[in-house]
């Protein structure tokens, strides 16, 4: 026989004796009416947790320590502007064949590409002998100096809809992010998050193909979101379904780079918990110290695949 669970029951509002309802604050727990929730970062808070928290708050500073700014999405807009200039950029010299393309998209080792044909290449010519060829050009990689790929390839895109997706995430996800933690600790969220997806494209990817896109740092942001639904107690079914959904897409899509993806989510996940779960005290220093850690070691991963290429 099948078993039935039990409906949910509705608690009296903790103000409202006289009126059941099915919220919670989530800071405290306590039952709230629709005239007592007050919308919050994640979920609702009652009035009282407001107010308490309105005074543990300085002035102009936000929950994890950053300081309030005027216009929350400058941060996005700026990023979402730098991937377009660069695809606008990008298209107008020749699309996928552009040179810079290959310049600033992220490979691990280089390879001799033809003058006369952008899109064609010399797969059995080294560095010595690319510059014999007179219609060759030697394009290194990452491993090869064009360290500045770890990073371009974080700004670079050809596909129409592949940049349409990358920064439709980010018009969502990024100004709710700087709005709770402020300008700078949100480009440190995404600056590493970017890198830690880079990090894992040179460990992981046979060093003869090549990467491009913001993927890596969207992934980021998805981790920090699961991290701030964590600290606030609020309602993970929603977060973990749009994670999964997107996990599940990464290994079932053919061309995507899952290394990028899964570098950049546990870089976001790893900076988000070093900004949301410092210590109120000294918060800052603390911070600072846990991010540039994380870059250290960032840092280090991408230097030490030098060393095994």
């Amino acid at each position: 026989m099948a078993r039935m669970s039990q409906p949910p029951v509705a608690a009296a509002c903790y103000r409202h004796p006289d009126r059941p309802t099915y919220i919670a604050c989530q800071r405290c727990g306590r039952p709230i009416c629709g005239d007592c929730m007050i919308s919050a970062a994640v979920g609702f808070q009652c009035p009282d947790c407001v107010r308490q928290g309105a005074r543990e708050t300085r002035q102009n500073q936000l929950p994890f320590g950053g300081l309030q700014v005027a216009n929350s999405a400058l941060t996005s807009i700026v990023l979402i502007a730098l991937n377009v200039a660069v695809w606008v950029v990008i298209m107008l010299t020749g699309g996928q064949g552009s040179r810079w393309v290959q310049w600033l998209a992220l490979s691990g080792h280089g390879y001799c590409g033809s003058l006369s044909d952008p899109s064609s290449y010399y797969p059995q010519a080294g560095a010595a002998a690319c510059a014999r060829l007179t219609d060759g050009t030697w394009l290194p990689g990452a491993l090869d100096g064009a360290w500045w790929q770890v990073l371009t390839s974080g700004f670079t895109h050809v596909q129409p809809m592949h940049i349409g997706l990358n920064m439709l995430a980010l018009w969502f996800l990024g100004p709710p992010l700087e709005r709770i933690l402020g300008r700078g600790r949100f480009l440190a969220l995404y600056l590493l998050s970017l890198l830690a997806g880079s990090a894992a494209v040179l460990w992981l990817l046979p060093t003869a193909q090549s990467t491009l896109g913001a993927s890596g740092a969207v992934f980021g942001l998805l981790g920090a979101l699961l991290v701030l639904t964590v600290k606030t107690k609020g309602d993970l079914n929603n977060v973990l379904i749009w994670l999964g959904i997107n996990l599940v897409a990464t290994f079932l899509v053919p061309g995507i780079s899952w290394q990028a993806h899964v570098g950049g989510l546990i870089g976001g996940l790893i900076a988000s918990a070093i900004i949301m779960f410092a210590p109120r005290q000294n918060r800052t220093a603390h911070q600072v110290a846990g991010l540039a850690a994380l870059g250290l070691a960032i840092a280090g991963l991408l230097v030490g695949r030098l060393f095994v290429s």
